[in-house]
């Protein structure tokens, strides 16, 4: 059975860093993050496909987030930088073995994880 665990999340002031991260439990072609906020549908926030992290962004986080992996150690990441408000939420990690047509869609993943939370505040 995968399993995705993320961590790195927590609170921290407006115009802050986070880094968060995402271990694996087995090899995966395809990783993503999307968040959820209170009250707002699941969003997807940047994805990286292959081992050569072919990468995907948000609007809304171009710019501010990057998305990279350690493919030796099944692991992926999202540093956000210049954080706000609005990037309040549940962040989960997404993950699927195939080369996805649509790794902004969250229903192209198979296996995602439990969540970690970021709070920015102003």
């Amino acid at each position: 059975q995968v399993q995705l665990v993320e961590s790195g999340g927590g609170l921290v002031q407006a115009g802050g860093s986070l880094r968060l991260s995402c271990v694996a439990s087995g090899r995966m072609h395809t990783m993503g993050w999307f968040r959820q906020a209170p009250g707002k549908e699941r969003e997807f926030v940047a994805a990286c496909s292959g081992n050569g992290c072919s990468t995907y962004y948000a609007d809304s986080v171009k710019d501010r987030f990057t998305i990279s992996r350690n493919v030796a150690k099944s692991t992926l990441y999202l540093q956000m930088d210049s954080l706000k408000p609005e990037d309040t939420a549940v962040y989960y990690c997404a993950a699927d073995v195939r080369s996805l047509a649509l790794p902004m869609q969250e229903y192209e993943y198979y296996y995602w994880g439990r969540g970690t939370q970021v709070t920015v505040s102003s």
